[in-house]
This record gives C-alpha cells, sequence and structure tokens, in this order.
C-alpha cells in the first residue's frame, strides 16, 4: 500500500560538498560516529506530517539497521510543540528508548493534545511509564537550550517545512540531491544507494567523555525497540 508523505525531503549530504554555505552546514549531519549511513529528521510533535513520518522513518531505520537523529523543528504557528520537544528532551535524560516512545506516544494522540492538556498527556505517558513528571522539568533552562538549538540549526541549511528529512552517508556523491519521497519503498531505496557508496565506518569510542555522551545521546536516537 502507498502512503504518502507530505513535505518530506530527503537530502544526500556528503564530505564531498562543494565548498557553499549550504555545503557547510551539511558538514554537520555527517552519519553519527560508529555509523555509515543515518537518516536525520527534524520534526515538530504538532505537525501532522510528521505523525504519518515518523513510524515510516522508524520502520525504515529498522529494517536496514541505521541510525535515526532527530531534531527538534518546532514551528511557531503550532502553540504547544516546543513545550512539548522540551519534555520530549526530558524523558530523553532517562534513556533514548523512552524520549522516543514520547514522541511515538505523542504523535498517536496528537488529534486530542492541546496547549492546555498537554501536561496531563504528559502525567499519562509518566504513569504508563513509572516516571516521575516534577513540578519543573527543567529548571535550569538545559533542556530549551538544546531545542533552540536544533531550531537554529533547521535554520541554518534552509529547513522551511516539517517533517525534513535526510539520508545522510559518508561517501560517494560529489553533490546534494533533493527529491520528495510520497511512498515508503522510495526512502528505502535512498538508504540502500547510501549504503551502497558508503565507505567503512569509523568505530565510535569505548570511553567517550560525559560531556560528550551526554551530546550524543540528546540528539541520536537508535532504531532498537522504536518505531
Amino acid at each position: 500500500m502507498k502512503v504518502r508523505l507530505n513535505w518530506v525531503f530527503i537530502s544526500l549530504f556528503t564530505l564531498g560538498l562543494s565548498a557553499t554555505a549550504l555545503a557547510a552546514d551539511a558538514s554537520l549531519l555527517k552519519p553519527p560516529r560508529g555509523a555509515k549511513v543515518a537518516i536525520v529528521m527534524f520534526e515538530d510533535l504538532q505537525c501532522p506530517d510528521c505523525s504519518k513520518a515518523y513510524s515510516i522513518v522508524w520502520e525504515a531505520a529498522n529494517t536496514h539497521k541505521i541510525t535515526v537523529v532527530l531534531h527538534d523543528f518546532p514551528l511557531p504557528m503550532h502553540n504547544w510543540a516546543f513545550e512539548a520537544a522540551v519534555w520530549a528532551r526530558f524523558f530523553d535524560k532517562t534513556s533514548a528508548d523512552l524520549g522516543n516512545a514520547f514522541r511515538k506516544f505523542i504523535y498517536a494522540n496528537q488529534i486530542q493534545v492541546t496547549r492546555d492538556n498537554l501536561l496531563q498527556w504528559v502525567q499519562k505517558f509518566g504513569d504508563d511509564n513509572k516516571t516521575a513528571i516534577p513540578l519543573a522539568k527543567d529548571p535550569d533552562g538545559k533542556l530549551k537550550e538544546l531545542v533552540q538549538a536544533d531550531y537554529s540549526l533547521g535554520q541554518r541549511i534552509g529547513v522551511e517545512h516539517t517533517p525534513t528529512i535526510w539520508v545522510v552517508g559518508n561517501g560517494g556523491v560529489s553533490q546534494p540531491l533533493v527529491e520528495e519521497v510520497k511512498v515508503r519503498e522510495k526512502l528505502g531505496q535512498m538508504i540502500e544507494e547510501m549504503l551502497s557508496k558508503a565507505q567503512p565506518a569509523v568505530a565510535a569510542q569505548v570511553n567517550p567523555t560525559p560531556k560528550a555522551a551526554a551530546r550524543k545521546k540528546s540528539i541520536v536516537k537508535t532504531p532498537k525497540k522504536a518505531g
């Protein structure tokens, strides 16, 4: 069955891109250390198209055993998306799997969520997952800063819509390719093409510093148990 994704764009970026402003920004989206290919998704938890794309992205990642890197891009027109993104970051602190599960939960219930009842849905998710919900989820503002940093990154590389999705590989493509993807099979084809061109991955560090590990955990979502 064909599944349509509105406003989904697949871009292939590699280290061989020409030295333009876009290429410089795209270099930030290379696969995480230890991965040859990754799916990078800029998402908005209040975006209906993101709710459709989310499961398809994870299905493709699980099928091809590649990493998913999520970036927050809450659109100004959506009145609870930013707050939901901060809550997602809160659950990420416990584990990436829990953060992914929260995103999936919000997408599944999106049409019922409002700015006024968002906290009730957060509380329900916390209760279902035996996770205490604090009165102040972000007392030092660090989670908010992470969301804002993702949004700024998206602006720098020209993200205008959500979801915006890149399949990022580490070799073989000299120019970026931008294409609307309307069926999930096309996403799989793009991944397979990037895998065929990718160079061997550099192994991840065995003992990363605590700061580096925390930063990676905040943005990299592995396919395990997700989707």
